[in-house]
């Protein structure tokens, strides 16, 4: 895709869990002629959405297709487990996959962890979504592993979690279509990767050219250094005049 066949908006997907706030503002700011569009999107369905070009680029979870994405990995979360505030495992600030063997653990539907075989015991079914999964945790009849920011985005007051400390972590990295890298994608790149404004690589709009001070025209009287125009006035300033002399 060329430069001239883009959307005149930048549609920016991103998966549960992410804030693009700051990202959005700089866009904002430096490319105020071109609207941002956010669409939030189940971590399972980024990969088509993006594929089908109904989004310019998003925050995804890794790991994607890197035949057909570009990538840039961005931060790796800290996975906790959350549980009801009353439960034993509050007592600890932090706890292994071992601490958590004999507990029921619930594996939603759309579990971002890539799991070789889920710890704990497994649940009596599996919730279709991680909200779901939560309101069993709520009814104390088993736990949750997810990703730190997913606890905090679904907080609920009776519940709280705890980092589990050799569990699988989720990476958070900005990707698109590589055959798709427009110039409106490469200016996201930019504000994600922090080039400021004026960066070589950057595609801010050029400043305007300073003005140049205007020369007087010809022929105009000189204000300093210049001759006199008028005729010089003799005599002594100020006093009385002096009397013509008679003659003799």
């Amino acid at each position: 895709m060329t430069g001239s066949e883009e959307s005149p908006s930048f549609r920016l997907a991103y998966v549960p869990g992410v804030t693009p706030a700051k990202w959005v503002r700089i866009w904002n700011e430096r490319l105020p002629g071109t609207p941002l569009v956010l669409t939030q999107v189940p971590a399972a369905e980024a990969d088509a959405l993006l594929r089908a070009g109904e989004a310019d680029a998003g925050f995804v979870r890794l790991p994607v297709d890197r035949d057909f994405f570009s990538a840039i990995p961005l931060y790796t979360e800290d996975t906790v487990v959350v549980v009801p505030k009353d439960h034993v495992i509050t007592a600890a600030e932090e706890v292994t996959l071992a601490d958590l063997a004999d507990e029921v653990l619930f594996h939603p539907l759309d579990d971002v962890f890539d799991w070789d075989a889920p710890p704990g015991e497994p649940g009596f079914e599996r919730p279709a979504t991680t909200p779901d999964a939560l309101e069993l945790v709520a009814a104390n009849v088993g736990l949750l592993i997810v990703p730190q920011s997913l606890a905090r985005l679904y907080h609920r007051k009776d519940l709280t979690y705890r980092t589990v400390v050799d569990a699988p972590q989720s990476q958070i990295a900005l990707a698109w279509p590589e055959e798709a890298t427009t110039d409106r994608v490469d200016d996201f790149i930019g504000i994600v990767r922090g080039r400021t404004v004026n960066s070589t690589r950057g595609r801010a709009t050029p400043p305007e050219p300073k003005q140049q001070k205007k020369k007087p025209a010809q022929g105009a009287a000189k204000q300093k250094g210049g001759k006199p125009t008028g005729r010089p006035v003799r005599g002594r300033s100020g006093g009385r005049p002096g009397k013509p002399r008679r003659k003799s």
